[in-house]
């Protein structure tokens, strides 16, 4: 399988299928909303059934379609891939899967490229996450990219030898000098932190430690590093790599949700004041015709049949004449996704809401307004 990059996206965008059909297949499989690989099956029947609709008897893309089918069906290793996408054009030898941590909306789509918009929005807006874990002895720190990890470094300091704080009186009592060695190596595990983020900028970072030592490791941290703190982590500095990676997923998912619940109530409250936000798919679309749009909200799994002009590009709800240009509309079995496509060539950020009952109250779309 590949790995996602910015050069595997041009790479693909610069593929070209000289006169035969490009493929380009993305399957949510995030085990969050489809428990069974059943399905994921059934999500990925619904899919190819109206592909081939769509084939118009094209042997290569039904060969396409036939090895995505092969290869979803052979079994998958759901544990750290939430989203696939899959790129095929049998008769130029193109296939090529791209697992992702982040779940996808599913679509299949036949065009004379390949259609990576949503490869472009992942990297784009996939955030790095750091990790520090501490206790008095020991430290590590990780950065993780989307869902891999891109950078480690550890620090041990350890302490002289019996020196505890159980204050045994042959040894007297030694408690403050073995406080001032915790909370010295307490500042060099903290400097480590800000060398790596030096090194391998991050946007959030978490912190595993025992509790009487979280607050002081946080409060020594740099400033820049303090502003990124979101949240603590039950994670030893022991751990294995997968522990704190499944954790740090963990709380990047909640970082996602809560993100998510602040873009839908900003919208909530721009439509409720009637100012630079609209809902419902018939609004946001011809927002986007006018191209007001500044950020577009999609429930997961929101689809709607609707029309397209092929000659000026308007989408609309209902058609069959262009409200702008008069000429007939082109039916086209999903608009959303249609819109979805259409608010990234214009440079729009687009924030797919998993199970967000706000927006799906405001009609399953919703955008904020430039003007």
């Amino acid at each position: 399988m590949a790995v996602i990059t910015e050069d595997t996206i041009r790479e693909l965008a610069a593929f070209k299928g000289e006169g035969v059909p490009i493929t380009s297949c993305y399957l949510d499989v995030d085990g969050r909303r489809l428990r069974r690989h059943q399905d994921v099956e059934h999500e990925l029947d619904s899919l190819l059934r109206g592909a081939r609709n769509r084939a118009n008897g094209t042997p290569s893309v039904h060969d396409d379609l036939r090895r995505i089918e092969s290869f979803v069906k052979g079994g998958l290793d759901r544990s750290r891939t939430r989203g696939l996408a899959m790129f095929s054009c049998s008769a130029r030898d193109l296939w090529r899967v791209v697992p992702l941590p982040v779940p996808v909306r599913s679509r299949v789509v036949i065009n004379h490229t390949a259609a990576v918009g949503q490869l472009e929005a992942v990297v784009q807006e996939y955030d790095r996450f750091g990790v520090l874990l501490a206790d008095k002895q020991r430290a590590r720190v990780f950065v993780f990219e989307l869902g891999e990890l891109v950078e480690r470094s550890e620090l041990f300091d350890e302490l002289p030898r019996d020196y505890d704080t159980r204050g045994e009186k042959s040894r007297g009592d030694v408690t403050h000098h073995v406080e001032a060695l915790a909370q010295q190596h307490l500042r060099r595990a903290a400097a480590v932190a800000f060398h790596v983020f030096q090194e391998q900028e991050f946007t959030h970072l978490c912190v595993g430690a025992p509790d009487e030592i979280a607050h002081e490791l946080e409060a020594a941290l740099h400033p820049y590093l303090r502003e990124r703190l979101c949240g603590r982590i039950a994670v030893a500095p022991g751990a294995s790599l997968e522990e704190v990676r499944r954790a740090a997923l963990d709380v990047e998912a909640r970082q996602e949700r809560e993100a998510e619940a602040a873009l839908v109530a900003r919208l909530r409250d721009a439509v409720g004041a009637r100012r630079r936000g609209v809902a419902g798919l018939a609004e946001v679309l011809a927002a986007l015709g006018q191209r007001r749009v500044e950020q577009l909200l999609v429930s997961s799994g929101y689809s709607e049949t609707g029309w397209r002009c092929e000659r000026c590009g308007v989408l609309a709800a209902v058609g069959r004449r262009c409200r702008l240009c008069g000429e007939p509309m082109e039916e086209v079995d999903d608009v959303v996704e249609e819109a979805v496509d259409q608010a990234m060539s214009h440079s729009c950020r687009v924030e797919v809401c998993l199970g967000n009952a706000d927006l799906d109250v405001l009609g399953r779309i919703g955008a904020l307004l430039r003007f």
